[in-house]
């Protein structure tokens, strides 16, 4: 992954040897980093600093981080990656119908959560990047254009959404409900067989005959594996 600059994450915990952990880290990425250690503060920080990601814990005393990412995500465009303790299903089904873009439980990779972080960059400001490699293939959201193997593949501007948007979060189950959100919009009327459709066409231009390179995972979605 390439170092970015200009990057701002905002990171919201009350435990301060997280903050300590993740501020350190971060900014020996390159990251321009602030912290706050509950939500009234963060909101504040929010509107002075204008982070592009906020990296949310849920459980703090007063405003807890639900509250705070419902606020964050009528204020500014900014990605939310929630950040917890709770291995719980309702927690995490809570947290993204709120808004929150990911969900990470505790304790975690440091190099996953940066992995994370850069997916979320990619997909809500794709305009700090030029070109950018994902294993065989190579995205530029300046061209609206995809290589695959160093060739351009002729897409239309669904496919090229519905495969930039596969690639960007490589290794994730997508289910057909996340995809059309995400690619269709929330407002699509139509049926979720469109998805079928669309990664049929993906294939056949990828040459994926086998399904190794866009994985269906039945009853739960789509999953691209990159070598």
């Amino acid at each position: 992954m390439q170092p970015l600059k200009g990057i701002k994450i905002l990171l919201v915990d009350d435990e301060p040897n997280i903050l300590e952990f993740l501020e350190l880290g971060l900014q020996n990425e390159g990251f321009e980093v602030r912290s706050a250690q509950e939500g009234i503060t963060a909101i504040n920080l929010i509107k002075d600093f204008q982070p592009h990601v906020v990296i949310l814990d849920v459980m703090m005393p007063g405003m807890d981080g639900f509250e705070v990412c419902q606020l964050i995500k009528k204020m500014d465009n900014v990605a939310v990656i929630m950040l917890t303790a709770r291995d719980e299903v309702d927690d995490r089904v809570k947290g993204l119908t709120l808004g929150a873009d990911d969900y990470m439980v505790k304790p975690f990779s440091f190099e996953e959560l940066l992995a994370r972080i850069y997916a979320r960059v990619r997909n809500q400001f794709p305009n700090l990047f030029g070109e950018v490699v994902f294993g065989p293939f190579q995205i530029d959201d300046r061209r609206k254009e995809i290589k695959y193997n160093n060739s351009v593949l002729e897409l239309s501007p669904t496919e090229y959404g519905l495969l930039r948007f596969l690639i960007l979060n490589h290794g994730m189950v997508l289910s057909k409900a996340m995809i059309l959100d995400k690619v269709w919009g929330y407002d699509f009327a139509g049926e979720e067989n469109i998805v079928e459709v669309y990664i049929r066409i993906l294939r056949d231009k990828l040459n994926d005959k086998n399904h190794q390179l866009i994985r269906t995972l039945r009853g739960s979605g789509y999953r691209v594996d990159l070598p």
